[in-house]
């Protein structure tokens, strides 16, 4: 039985986190999903990650007075299930420094967009507007900074002629599927090593 354990952040849909899932049960990945919270009540995630039987947990931020409560029970629902790493899928709030350095790279994230190019919100939007002719997804290592952390994975998709951000965004999505499971289980696996900016993949365990 896998022993690693996952805990996905996650504020809408759940594409990601499902896939990370269906990864995890099917034995592609070393570990299991044992919690999804959410910040967001009405996230469809929420349904899908119960349908698989993963347990979930609301901590609504709009029922905190500020970010400083609402983030500490965010981390007490994140310690009581003692994850290895922490996947944020759609997660749309920052995390504070405190957060950070209590998950040193033992945090992911995933853009969809090839960092340092694009970053923050409508990166699909920011791709077509600048006329790049290759966009694509990235996996990282959260930092202190918004999707400025040390890069894992990255997967590139042509950017069409006739595209808009919604086709951009379906086939950027196609690799994100591919990406995330891939970062992951690298991670698991024990083959991941953070060296300043860089995340140097290696064969086997050091």
């Amino acid at each position: 039985m896998a022993t690693g354990r996952i805990v996905i952040l996650i504020s809408g849909r759940g594409t990601n986190m499902e896939r990370l899932i269906q990864a995890c049960q099917a034995g592609e990945i070393p570990a299991r999903v044992v919690r999804v919270i959410s910040d967001n009540p009405e996230a469809r995630g929420l349904e899908r990650a119960r349908a698989y039987g993963v347990p979930t947990v609301v901590v609504p931020a709009r029922a905190f007075p500020d970010r400083a409560a609402f983030e500490a029970a965010l981390l007490a629902a994140v310690r009581e299930a003692a994850p290895d790493l922490i996947c944020l899928a759609g997660f749309m709030r920052i995390l504070s420094p405190t957060f950070v350095q209590a998950y040193r790279h033992r945090i992911m994230n995933i853009h969809p967009a090839l960092l340092p190019a694009f970053p923050g919100l409508h990166a699909q939007r920011q791709a077509l507007e600048y006329g790049v002719k290759v966009s694509g997804c990235t996996v990282h290592f959260v930092d202190e900074g918004v999707d400025t952390g040390p890069i894992i994975v990255q997967k590139a998709v042509p950017v069409l002629e006739d595209d808009t951000e919604e086709t951009l965004a379906a086939r950027i999505l196609e690799k994100e599927h591919e990406a995330y499971p891939e970062a992951v289980r690298l991670f698991f696996e024990g083959r991941l090593r953070v060296e300043g900016r860089r995340v140097r993949i290696v064969d086997r365990p050091e």
